[in-house]
């Protein structure tokens, strides 16, 4: 797989799905292509179905609920989680399936939208700086940042000069936020340009679906292409130690699902945490009538 950390092991069945991050992370500085994921994959589950994951993902969900009320007792780190993905590719599903169990108090998620009037006064980045998270707390950018250099490059809002300037913006600006305790999260929800289809025209079929159907999102479809090449060139070129891109197959809902919530374990395990101990002693705490 071009541009990926490969050599997975498939021996143990039971342990795949703490290899997400093996299969599907963007090796920092190496050129990546789509073509080299199969949107409608399930390698790491392969002894799985639609109709029989449910199993794996309850313990999962159960994990991150575990671990986010950790993270929120420490105190100590803070997490941001950026999806990305075209029209359909399932970012507010996946938001809803895999965090369905986490505290509200711990989690919120920001929707980057078309930039206001008041935001485009600014930089870029303005709108976006205010969201992340503080200590203690998990964040999901359901889009980004990075809307501000794809919209742009493919759709010829501003002049090249604008989106090529603004990779190193978005590098050092993750770099930033790194350095002063924030572990980045990125994903992209890969999936085909049928799957897509599949799924706009479901939309249009179900009346409880119409509020989900933009026809401006046919204009995206039909710049299809140049939506593939400006992703790759962004995941090639913004892919780093500090915030490496993961790029997961989300034709298959199921799937996405339990690579994101694997992922998200694995992240949450490594920051090693702990509930702190207390500065008294509670056996001599006694509680009254």
């Amino acid at each position: 797989m071009s541009g990926l950390v490969s050599g997975h092991d498939e021996a143990d069945k039971f342990h795949m799905p703490f290899k997400v991050l093996e299969r599907y992370r963007v090796e920092p500085g190496v050129r990546f292509e789509l073509s080299s994921i199969d949107p409608g994959e399930k390698t790491l589950w392969e002894h799985l179905n639609k109709d029989d994951h449910e199993g794996a993902m309850d313990e999962l969900r159960d994990g991150l609920q575990h671990l986010q009320k950790v993270l929120f007792a420490e105190n100590k780190h803070r997490v941001l989680i950026i999806l990305q993905a075209m029209d359909t590719g399932g970012k507010d599903g996946c938001i809803k399936h895999v965090f369905s169990r986490i505290d509200p108090q711990g989690l919120s998620v920001a929707s980057f939208k078309k930039p206001t009037e008041e935001e485009l006064a600014h930089d870029f980045l303005w709108r976006v700086h205010s969201r992340v998270p503080r200590n203690g707390q998990m964040v999901v950018f359901n889009r980004s940042h990075y809307e501000d250099i794809l919209a742009v490059r493919v759709k010829k809002l501003y002049s090249d000069d604008v989106w090529q300037r603004r990779y190193q913006h978005v590098i050092d600006f993750e770099r930033m936020l790194a350095e002063e305790g924030t572990t980045i999260v990125k994903i992209f929800l890969h999936i085909s340009k049928d799957e897509q289809k599949r799924r706009l025209e479901s939309r249009l079929v179900n009346p409880a679906k119409y509020w989900k159907f933009n026809p401006d999102d046919l204009q995206d479809r039909a710049r299809w292409d140049d939506f593939m090449a400006a992703y790759e060139d962004l995941i090639s070129k913004t892919s780093t130690p500090h915030a490496p891109w993961h790029v997961i197959p989300a034709d298959r809902k199921w799937y996405r699902n339990l690579c994101v919530a694997s992922l998200m374990s694995k992240v949450l395990e490594g920051l090693n945490m702990e509930f702190p101990k207390p500065d008294w002693d509670p056996a001599s705490i006694h509680v009254g009538e």
